[in-house]
Order: structure tokens, then sequence, then C-alpha cells
């Protein structure tokens, strides 16, 4: 009886670590318009690489763009989102941006690109994470 006990506590708690492990990671890779890198996930960034930031000025607007590529032969799932500051480096529109979703085959190069909101953006930040499904 008592050899259940424990058994059954094993399965349980190897259950529930699991469960935490597939846990989705939210943390990603960026890279803003000064070209500098920022890695919080190790795990995405040696699946994925975020590079080549530049701009311009279109129709008065800042547009950035980066080229994210893959590092693996399989495909990916990803989101991104450009966040916008002005020249205090205050964000311009907080959280409302929205995650755009990215699908990369294995190997594949895509330049993801936006608009800045106002005139008042001066520089830029892209996040890419793995995708969240809900």
């Amino acid at each position: 009886m008592k050899a259940t006990h424990l058994l059954l506590a094993a399965m349980v708690t190897s259950a529930l670590v699991g469960l935490s492990a597939c846990a989705p990671h939210t943390a990603g890779v960026a890279v803003n318009s000064a070209g500098d890198v920022r890695v919080d996930n190790a795990g995405l960034a040696r699946q994925v690489a975020v590079e080549h930031a530049g701009s311009r000025l279109q129709a008065g607007l800042l547009q950035g763009s980066a080229v994210v590529a893959s590092k693996v032969g399989t495909d990916l799932h990803l989101q991104y989102k450009f966040t916008w500051f002005d020249a205090g480096g205050y964000s311009l529109e907080g959280e409302a941006g929205s995650w755009k979703p990215l699908k990369l085959h294995g190997k594949q190069q895509l330049q993801v690109n936006a608009l800045a909101p106002n005139a008042n953006a001066v520089a830029f930040e892209v996040y890419v994470r793995e995708a969240i499904s809900n």
C-alpha cells in the first residue's frame, strides 16, 4: 500500500513538472534602430536572429525595418511587435501596439517593417517572440 502511494506521488510530481515545462516563454529577441540586439530568451536566440535594423522617412513619418532570420531547418511560428520612442526615450504607444504573426520556414529570412504612429517617433525597437496560442 505504501509503495502504491509513493508511486502515485512520483507520477503526480512528474506530471506537474512536465506541465510546467510546457509553459510558453513570452521573452524573446529584440533589435533597436541603433542596431543593438537584446536577448531575453537564449533558447529562442539559438533558433532566430533579429538583425539589420534600418529606417527611413516615409511621408514625414519614420519607417523602421529589421530582418528576422531562422537559424534552424524547421518552421518557426513567431510574433513581432514594433515599439516607437520619442526624442526623450519615451514609448509613444505604451502597450497599444499589437503583436503580428510571422511564420518562417527553415533558414528563411524575412524583412518586417512598420510605420511610426506619428512624427514624434525618432527611434524604434522590434521584438520577436514565439507565437502564443490562446
